[in-house]
């Protein structure tokens, strides 16, 4: 499934696109047409996320989605499928099977990006240590979208772990219109959305939107 078209962009290359807003696609009946609505607004990271498992016409369809404009593709959670179906790299959570020892991924990714969640100034001290790309910090907000999310640790929270990271951040975490502009303020990277895009009745309106907030210095 590998191309060598993105095993020639380097992990460089793609660092240098981490930044504005991140669009988080769930697997279900809307996942193309969310990720297009996404990169039709100008969003340039898209996340697959797949909780009850990969679908991989869906994964491949991604794939050419985001190459054809220039767009980095993320998986959630699983690095081998990141490598299987060349993506341009992996988002894992303290339950991923490479999270508390990042060093064999990245000997099997190379020059694909490893993100790492973190939501403690500790958490965010302990990935420095590890040979990544980039954190998602968070939950920023309440959110319905990560049973898991435990409690928001709001701006302040979020200023503290960007501040303890030698990493771009992207805030995450019931991220909306109403929210982009103050997550913005912040100086973190990029700002991850679900939601915002998910329930909205127009994505790609949503989408724009989000871009049209977000700092100009972080587009």
């Amino acid at each position: 499934m590998a191309t060598n078209e993105s095993a020639l962009l380097t992990r460089a290359q793609r660092a240098a696109q981490l930044h504005g807003i991140y669009a988080i696609v769930n697997e279900d009946d809307r996942t193309l047409t969310i990720a297009r609505a996404a990169l039709d607004a100008g969003i340039r990271i898209v996340q697959y996320r797949a909780k009850t498992g990969i679908v991989a016409a869906n994964l491949q369809r991604l794939r050419s989605q985001t190459r054809e404009r220039g767009a980095l593709l993320i998986v959630n959670d699983n690095w081998r499928a990141a490598l299987a179906f060349d993506c341009d790299g992996v988002h894992l959570g303290p339950d991923d099977d490479g999270f508390a020892l990042v060093a064999p991924v990245r000997a099997a990714l190379h020059d694909r990006l490893i993100g790492l969640s973190c939501g403690t100034v500790e958490e965010a001290q302990r990935a420095n240590a590890e040979d990544a790309d980039y954190v998602g910090a968070g939950s920023v907000y309440a959110t319905a979208s990560k049973a898991d999310a435990g409690d928001p640790i709001g701006l302040d929270g979020l200023r503290r772990v960007a501040s303890a990271s030698r990493y771009p951040v992207a805030a995450v975490g019931g991220i909306g219109i109403a929210q982009i502009g103050e997550v913005g303020q912040t100086g973190v990277a990029m700002a991850a959305v679900i939601s915002a895009l998910a329930s909205a009745t127009d994505a790609r309106a949503a989408a724009s939107e989000l871009v049209a907030r977000w700092p100009a210095r972080h587009a």
